[in-house]
């Protein structure tokens, strides 16, 4: 998988207030959420901008930093996935974009939110799909459509792809590929396994192709 490689600075401002005057000044607040957990009470020493925060008895770092539009606009608006390589005042750490909130008006963005990923433990992201060969089932008139354009999957960072490619070629007219059909090293698909990913369609030429056979087969008899 490709990786971003994203700066930011920590902020020890929090609450609506502070992050509104941030947004004034053309930065995006964002927060870094990790994997791992610590003991309670906890004596380490924390960085800028990282918190503690009690989490089911235990203590889970969060690293509050800002970003800029410009630094972030390929990996929010890019088709692509990437794991990100995090540079938070020299503090650095491999996440992967977690979530994000838009203007619902303007399409600014308000809030990312990244979670922190280890080589050693699973990581759950939606991979995109790229459909491979020419279909039986177009050849003979059908119209192939995507339905999902990305699957959710889960593994280890160095197991995950740029892309989940699926091969079509012996998929015929009217039939489908789902998620039960699909099988990818070292990943678990979290789909429903009945979900539908690609299906070829049973068009009018299709149809108008399936009766002018039928005829010619009944004329030979």
């Amino acid at each position: 998988m490709k990786t971003f490689q994203l700066e930011g600075k920590p902020r020890k401002e929090i609450g609506k207030k502070a992050v509104k005057a941030l947004r004034g000044e053309g930065l995006i607040p964002a927060v870094l959420y990790g994997h791992r957990s610590v003991e309670l009470p906890y004596s380490g020493k924390l960085e800028d901008g990282q918190v503690l925060v009690e989490n089911q008895g235990k203590g889970v770092v969060v690293t509050n930093f800002t970003v800029t539009t410009d630094a972030v606009r390929k990996l929010i608006y890019s088709p692509e996935v990437f794991i990100v390589e995090l540079n938070i005042g020299g503090h650095k750490q491999t996440a992967m974009l977690k979530d994000l909130q838009l203007h619902p008006v303007t399409d600014e963005i308000l809030h990312i939110d990244f979670l922190a990923v280890f080589p050693d433990i699973p990581m759950t992201i939606e991979v995109p799909v790229v459909l491979d060969g020419f279909a039986a089932g177009v050849r003979a008139g059908g119209k192939l459509n995507l339905i999902s354009k990305k699957l959710k999957v889960k593994g280890l960072s160095k197991d995950i792809p740029e892309k989940l490619h699926i091969n079509v070629e012996n998929l015929e007219l009217g039939k489908a590929i789902q998620i039960k059909h699909l099988n990818f090293d070292n990943l678990t698909l979290l789909n429903a396994p009945d979900n539908v990913v690609c299906v070829v369609a049973v068009t009018r030429g299709a149809m108008t192709q399936s009766t002018a056979t039928t005829s010619e087969e009944e004329e030979k008899k």
